[in-house]
């Protein structure tokens, strides 16, 4: 039982600490300032990108859940998978899918066969 119910916290957790920094102003916008103030220095962008961040959570997380180096060095990406999936179903954004072109053609092949070309000639 100890380890379904560390199996629902975990990830859980993780996902919660990283939305928190991630993506919640904190009372008296105390994050929000603290995001702007890293955006200054050399770790801009550790708060930007939810699934890097849920990587960095999750590693302590690991460390402190796991039983020896093998297993929470398995442990690591899964709690991180765990709170991005949490993230993919909760999201309320509605994410467009990726523009797609098909170029008109002429010909479908990419050369004329031969019957054709000696027609033409």
């Amino acid at each position: 039982m100890h380890e379904i119910y560390l199996l629902i916290l975990g990830p859980l957790f993780v996902w919660r600490v990283t939305h928190l920094l991630h993506a919640e102003d904190g009372p008296w916008d105390l994050l929000r300032k603290f995001r702007e103030a890293l955006a200054r220095g050399p770790a801009g962008g550790l708060l930007d990108c939810f699934y890097c961040l849920s990587l960095w959570i999750a590693a302590p997380v690991a460390w402190l859940l796991g039983s020896g180096l093998e297993h929470r060095l398995f442990l690591w990406p899964a709690l991180s998978a765990g709170a991005i999936l949490i993230e993919r179903v909760t999201n309320r954004e509605e994410v467009s899918p990726a523009p797609y072109f098909e170029e008109e053609m002429e010909d479908e092949l990419l050369r004329a066969r031969v019957e054709d070309s000696r027609r033409n000639t």
